[in-house]
Formats: structure tokens, sequence, C-alpha cells
């Protein structure tokens, strides 16, 4: 598993939370933009959460190509620091169907 923990300067949020009657614990206090939690329990019970964005499904081929997404990565790089080259407009090709 990859490492979770990637600082150790936590802070008390909220004491002595305890559960509805659903065995639900509110996340109110956290005030967190995340929509979706990780959860990560070690073996006396502590729990981590851990905010995670989602990926479209039609989209994790990238995340599923080391390669591909590496490229990905250099060309937002190579944008951002203006090593770019001007090849016109694509717009000719905007409504063409992917394979």
């Amino acid at each position: 598993m990859a490492t979770v923990l990637k600082a150790d300067n936590f802070e008390l949020v909220t004491e002595f939370a305890q559960m509805d009657t659903k065995r639900r614990l509110s996340l109110g206090a956290v005030g967190s933009d995340a929509r979706a939690y990780n959860i990560y329990r070690n073996a006396v019970g502590q729990l981590i959460l851990d905010p995670v964005r989602t990926i479209p499904l039609s989209e994790t081929w990238l995340y599923d190509n080391p390669d591909r997404l590496a490229s990905v990565k250099q060309g937002l790089r190579d944008s951002a620091e203006r090593r770019t080259v001007d090849r016109g407009s694509f717009a000719a090709f905007a409504h063409d169907e992917l394979p």
C-alpha cells in the first residue's frame, strides 16, 4: 500500500464526537471541500480520512497508461513555460468521431 500519512501535524477538530442512532458520524466540523474519502483503520482502531477525487470512467485510460500520462504532464509543463508551437486552429476537427 502507498504511504497514506502525508503529514504528521494533526490538530483536534472536534472532541468526543458520537455516532447517531444509525452509527454515523457527522463530518461537518471538518470543514473540508472533499466529497469522498478513503478511510483507513489501524490495529488499535484509529481512523484516517484521506480526501479523494473521482475520475470519470471515460478518463481512466489516461491514468492506466503511465507513458501517456507522462506525455500529458510534459505537455502541460511545456505550455506553462511557453515552449509551444502554434499549429493553427483545429476547429475543423471538433466534431470528428473518436475511434
